[in-house]
């Protein structure tokens, strides 16, 4: 099974996910369990109207990854799922590849 490993990128108590600096010791144990392969990361970064404030996040998440990948944790090619309906285009800029943008296709959740 393929699965993205959430990471708590903004250390919001609200938000789920591993701290930052725990994410090698998590990767390196999924790394080792038969039926799981680690397809990416994923984050969702501290709420804010200006998304060119969420790039922070976004490239640590990105360099959070780049580091795993040159210890041969993880391999090449990892994706990473960030950004969403308002803030998606910085995280593509970061190396985003996948995002969600339910907001902008179906509205707002009232």
């Amino acid at each position: 099974m393929s699965v993205y490993l959430q990471v708590n990128i903004g250390r919001e108590s609200q938000k789920a996910g591993i701290m930052p600096e725990e994410l090698l010791k998590l990767a390196q144990e999924v790394a080792l369990c038969e039926h799981l392969q680690i397809a990416g990361l994923m984050a969702i970064p501290p709420y804010t109207p200006e998304p060119e404030k969420t790039r922070i996040y976004f490239r640590r998440l990105r360099e959070l990854a780049e580091e795993l990948q040159s210890r041969n944790v993880l391999r090449n090619g990892l994706g990473l799922s960030m950004g969403m309906s308002a803030d998606f285009e910085v995280a593509v800029e970061e190396g985003a590849t996948l995002v969600r943008v339910g907001t902008a296709i179906f509205g707002d959740r009232n």
